[in-house]
């Protein structure tokens, strides 16, 4: 029996509720999220911390990932950054021998279980608003940040695919 090859979320049709100019959004966010969940099935725990040739650990990608999207469509709701995502930010590369995978992944998957639910409430009269970033207030808008929001999540979807396997492969080999 042929194995059945899963369709990108991109030729999967719309996802319901969202509006047509953000389906490339939810797409690439459900796109990164299959993928992560699918190179990490089998992942061991004691990877997660492993930074082969110096990249980024796992560790760091999974935080990151539901830390731009936190971010990001927190400005483009209008709203400034918690000091608890100020505080969480600082955080995301630092290594923490108490986390674990099962943790990371929740809240990566709690996040993007907001992301999609925040993209059907968006409408299409909003997406052209503008939004100001960060501290020096930048100007962008709706659009343009849950379009950052997705593109960035599919950045490092990518190079936490590239530690995941060289680490899980054992192709990683620390220097003694």
């Amino acid at each position: 029996m042929a194995e059945r090859i899963q369709t990108e979320f991109w030729l999967s049709g719309p996802i319901e509720n969202i509006i047509p100019s953000l389906q490339p959004v939810a797409h690439a966010i459900l796109q990164s999220r299959r993928e992560v969940l699918d190179v990490l099935k089998n992942f061991s725990n004691e990877l997660i911390w492993i930074r082969p040739a110096g990249l980024a650990s796992v560790a760091f990608h999974i935080r990151h990932l539901a830390g731009v999207a936190d971010r990001l469509f927190t400005y483009a709701r209008a709203e400034e950054l918690s000091a608890v995502q100020l505080m969480e930010l600082k955080k995301e590369s630092a290594e923490d021998a108490t986390e674990n995978l099962e943790n990371l992944m929740k809240r990566f998957n709690e996040q993007v279980d907001r992301s999609i639910e925040q993209l059907k409430h968006t409408s299409a009269e909003s997406i052209y608003e503008i939004r100001y970033v960060g501290r020096q207030k930048i100007p962008s808008n709706v659009l343009g940040l849950l379009f950052h929001a997705a593109e960035h999540m599919q950045r490092h979807t990518g190079q936490l695919l590239v530690t995941a396997k060289i680490a899980g492969d054992g192709l990683y080999t620390p220097a003694t």
